[in-house]
This record gives structure tokens, sequence and C-alpha cells, in this order.
């Protein structure tokens, strides 16, 4: 295969196989975290294209991958759906049960989302964008409604580790999204005490969005870690509990 100007694998039919693999890992990875929920049907192959800004040979190059590994069958003149999933083990945590939890799962989301964020700030393309921005949009909604949506907030964190381009890191942040949802919803309601930073919050996220989109990777890195850490003393008060081993 020959290799085109912009360093993605080109296929003998002209299919880069760069971007059909992250396509495929982003459509394996919302399969596999239940995103997409057994026998429902994908978007089309034309809604697929627009939203990954990519042309359709790739978006059915991603669906075959899909097809070849049991994770979607197709219907013909209806579409691509979801496979009953095989029973086999997948991506997981424990549930979430202490407060001790909850700062263990900030310092994890602390060792990845920054580095995520960097990436995503050099690996963007204007369909990633767009995908955070629209999550920002909810969370600017819910701020005016001095309101905070947890679920805005993790589709913000969530649509920047899939712009890294690394399936990695958003297919962990999947595996979480109970987890860093219910640190979510007691730093919203924290929120929400006499001294309300409802504005501060969604500007730290707003400046993270800026960065990203701007291209700045080392500040992109820094406002996410900021972020993770306010996020976290707010939380906690300022203070954390001591999870040395005894």
């Amino acid at each position: 295969m020959a290799e085109t100007a912009d360093g993605d694998m080109e296929s003998p039919t002209g299919t880069r196989s760069t971007l059909a693999d992250r396509i495929f890992h982003i459509l394996h990875t919302r399969i596999s975290s239940g995103e997409y929920q057994e026998n429902q049907r994908l978007p089309s192959e034309k809604e697929l294209s627009e939203q990954f800004s990519v042309s359709r040979p790739i978006i059915r190059f991603a669906l075959s991958r899909l097809r070849d590994e049991n994770l979607i069958y197709s219907r013909q003149g209806a579409g691509s759906f979801v496979r009953a999933p095989a029973q086999e083990a997948r991506l997981g945590f424990a549930p979430l049960e202490t407060i001790a939890d909850i700062q263990r799962c900030y310092e994890f989301r602390l060792a990845i989302e920054p580095v995520a964020a960097r990436h995503a700030a050099e690996r963007h393309n204007p369909s990633a964008l767009e995908r955070i921005e629209a999550s920002l949009q909810m969370m600017a909604d819910a701020t005016r409604r001095h309101s905070h949506r947890e679920d805005a907030d993790f589709v913000f964190h969530q649509t920047i580790s899939e712009a890294s381009n690394n399936h990695y890191f958003s297919s962990s942040m999947l595996a979480l999204k109970s987890h860093i949802g219910v640190g979510m919803k007691l730093h919203g309601e924290a929120l929400m005490g006499p001294q309300p930073g409802l504005q501060a919050v969604f500007d730290e996220h707003y400046a993270i969005f800026e960065a990203i989109r701007d291209g700045q990777g080392d500040l992109a890195h820094d406002l996410m870690t900021e972020h993770l850490h306010g996020s976290r003393d707010r939380l906690f008060e300022g203070g954390k509990l001591d999870l040395r081993m005894r």
C-alpha cells in the first residue's frame, strides 16, 4: 500500500486504511459500551460519512471489518444492525462503592485525559471539533438555566478522547462512564452551594475547547489538568483521603 501526503496508508482501491481503522475503532467502542444497543440500526453510510467527514467507501470498509468480527449484521435494503454480544469478558471496572473510589477515579482521569486533550489538539478534524462544540453548547444552555448536566459534561470529555484518535482513551472513558458520572453529579451539586461556580466551570471547559480548536496541545494538556484538579478539589473541599496501603 502507498502512503498518502498526510501519512495515511492508501490501499490499491484508494481507501485510506488509517481513516477506516479510526472509524472502525470508534464504532467498535460505541457497540461494546452499549451506546449502540443490540439489534439497533446503525446510522446510514451517508450519515456516518457526514458525521466523520470521510467518503462512503471508507465507511463501507469500516463496516466490513465490524461484520467480519461479528459485531454487526446487514439486512438488505434496511442497513446495518448491532449483533447480540458474544459471551466474553469486556473492558470494565468494579462498581464504584466508596468516596475513596471517586478519588481513585479522578487519579486515573488525571493520568489519561490531559494526554488525550493534547492529542485532540494535534489530531482533531472538523467533524470531531463540531461534536465537542455541540456538547459545550448543551453545557452553556444548562449554565444559563443555573443547572448542571452531567450527561453533557461527560459527552464533552468523551468527545475529546475520541478526537485524540486513540481508541484506548475513548474505550477507557466509556468503560468508566458510570463512575465518572457519579463524580460529575456530586461536583455539579457542589457548584450549587452558597458561592455558585457554574459559570467559572463552564469557562474552564470553554478554554479547553479553544486550546484544542487552535491546535495548542500543551495548553490543552495543562488546562485539562487544572480543570480536573479543580473539580476534585471542589468536590473534596480541598482535602484528599489517605489512600496509602496499610
